[in-house]
């Protein structure tokens, strides 16, 4: 084994060149696919944000707790119990940006 085959596969947890190349190119794929999904949560965040502004400005709440509810049940649906965290999380990210 050469000394970059060697890096690599313990980089990578890998006992075989062949499974290291692989895993360096989905990881590269998933590093990719993170930074879509980053993109996408601060689109997220700004759209929330101008949908709070109109609600405060007519009078309303900064929350709409339905709203909320709808966007909870959306992500339990299509990803299960994880996806009700995964929500959680992108609500408390989109609030009070105002």
């Amino acid at each position: 084994m050469t000394a970059t085959t060697t890096e690599s596969t313990e980089k990578t947890g890998a006992h075989t060149a062949e499974a290291a190349g692989v895993i360096t190119g989905a990881r590269e794929r998933i590093d990719a696919l993170d930074d879509r999904i980053i993109g996408l949560i601060q689109e997220r965040m700004a759209v929330s944000a101008v949908i709070q502004e109109a609600r405060i400005a007519s009078g309303g709440r900064r929350v709409n707790l339905s709203r909320e509810m709808e966007v909870l049940g959306h992500y339990r649906e299509a990803l299960g119990k994880p996806g009700t965290a995964l929500a959680m999380t992108l609500l408390e990210l989109c609030r009070g940006r105002v």
